[in-house]
């Protein structure tokens, strides 16, 4: 008897637990199609303006994935390629240049596009053109560029890994924005502007709460079968 109420004890609680696992994980895919939801929702909103830009602070992400249309000079001097990045699963450069706005003495850090490497003369910068002179960039507001690795020292030269914003800062001595601009639009300047988009990643939460829901089915038919079902039938066969 004593057997028989700790196998139903440790039944219901797996079977709790498992559900439970299940509905926190629904709840975690619902979150992230909200999230995923209400960025798509910005990017429609319209354009940022500059004093908007200018008035965004570090940790204000209220502006992220809105597009935005500025005018603005290229720092040249300051580009930078970032190693080990992919566009159409083709290997290269994410090359990112900051933009001294129109008329301010203010800098914004733009990812502008996707160059190839070459990988017999490795050091070798791809050919992109920066135009001098005023120049227009579209495209949408996004954090800084993600990084690949964690590096503890300071990264030098125009090919780096990463690029940190605080050190680049301080670095070359721009008051770069917060934020950072991802340029879209047809290939041109030797770049390639197809940017992977980001899914919500809900797809997974939603597998692991069926799987843990599934879970806790079995273990309920397998309490069933072997607690209820096989004692019944045993009983009834015996003389």
């Amino acid at each position: 008897m004593l057997k028989r109420l700790l196998i139903t004890i440790a039944a219901l609680a797996g079977i709790a637990l498992t559900a439970s696992l299940g509905f926190w994980q629904w709840s975690r895919g619902e979150q992230r199609t909200a999230l995923h939801e209400a960025t798509q929702a910005r990017a429609r909103t319209p354009a940022v303006t500059p004093a908007e830009l200018l008035a965004a602070r570090d940790g204000d992400d209220s502006l992220l994935h809105r597009p935005v249309a500025l005018r603005g000079e290229w720092i040249a001097a300051r580009t930078v390629f970032l190693d080990n990045r992919q566009m159409n699963n083709a290997p290269g450069f994410y090359v990112v240049t900051p933009l001294r706005l129109e008329g301010r003495q203010a800098f914004v850090l733009v990812q502008r596009g996707w160059a190839p490497r070459n990988f017999i003369q490795r050091e070798r910068l791809p050919p992109v053109d920066t135009p001098g002179g005023i120049v227009e960039v579209r495209g949408r507001l996004a954090p800084p560029p993600a990084k690949l690795y964690a590096f503890d020292k300071e990264e030098h030269g125009p090919i780096r890994q990463n690029l940190d914003l605080a050190r680049f800062r301080a670095e070359t001595g721009l008051p770069l924005l917060p934020l950072s601009v991802q340029q879209l639009g047809a290939p041109s300047e030797g770049l390639l502007r197809q940017w992977p988009q980001a899914g919500s990643g809900a797809g997974k939460n939603y597998g692991y709460a069926f799987q843990w829901w599934a879970l806790a089915a079995l273990i309920a038919i397998l309490y069933v079968w072997f607690q209820l079902v096989l004692p019944r039938r045993r009983r009834a066969r015996a003389p």
